[in-house]
């Protein structure tokens, strides 16, 4: 069984519940490997073999203790089912078009490991906010943005199908972090001219709530023009 564990939606999160609802010690119990934010947006959270990183406004990297919280996460123990090596220069957008091709299927997730070297990679870092919370939207038009050139790491990403999107983002989301772990955070942009890939096709997607968190529990959330949030702030 390929699970893959999801602590709250990305609808929630774009409509602006940023406390950290869940630690990462609970998180790391559930994978090994994913994405996600941190308590109030304070920067990426990137699990790998087993550790968390943030991903800061400032530019640092740093190894979590366990028992910071997050928002929104979704994690694995990752057991890819393929894997296969590349050694051509792709774009962003013309990688995504024939790593679709290799996924067993668009119905369903997919966890996405890729392990290379970049011509250069473009992330950004959603900056830490404070009450009242504005949505996600309006938090990332705040976002610093980094670049590196020449830049060896690795992707950890999550294909999502389209019958989940707002629940997840439909397509690819996907950080990075650096060989390193000195740069990491959301990918915008990246050419990628070698890598080794593996991919876990998900067979069970189990999505968790933040039951003990009363003001979530007790909203009435307004999911007006999600969609359209989650594409521009994506």
């Amino acid at each position: 069984m390929a699970k893959l564990f999801q602590h709250q939606t990305l609808g929630d999160l774009m409509a602006g519940f940023f406390d950290g609802s869940m630690t990462i010690e609970a998180l790391l119990k559930e994978g090994n490997y994913g994405i996600g934010t941190m308590d109030h947006l304070d920067g990426e959270l990137i699990v790998i073999d087993g550790k968390a990183y943030q991903a800061k406004e400032n530019g640092e990297l740093v190894v979590l203790k366990g028992d910071e919280t997050v928002p929104y996460a979704a994690v694995t123990d990752f057991m890819p089912d393929q894997t296969f090596t590349i050694n051509e220069l792709f774009t962003l957008d013309e990688w995504h078009q024939f790593l679709k091709g290799k996924l067993k299927s668009l119905s369903t997730f997919s966890v996405i490991r890729i392990e290379g070297s970049f011509d250069f990679m473009h992330t950004r870092v959603i900056p830490r906010v404070e009450e009242p919370f504005p949505r996600f939207i309006e938090a990332s038009r705040k976002q610093p943005e980094f670049k590196q050139e020449n830049v060896k790491g690795t992707c950890i990403g999550i294909y999502g199908p389209y019958l989940f999107e707002g629940v997840v983002k439909q397509g690819f989301h996907c950080h990075f972090i650096s060989e390193d772990k000195n740069f990491g955070g959301h990918i915008i942009d990246y050419r990628i001219n070698h890598a080794d890939v593996s991919v876990q096709t998900v067979t069970d997607f189990h999505q968790h709530f933040a039951t003990d968190n009363t003001a979530f529990m007790n909203a009435t959330v307004n999911y007006d023009n999600l969609i359209t949030e989650i594409n521009e702030s994506e």
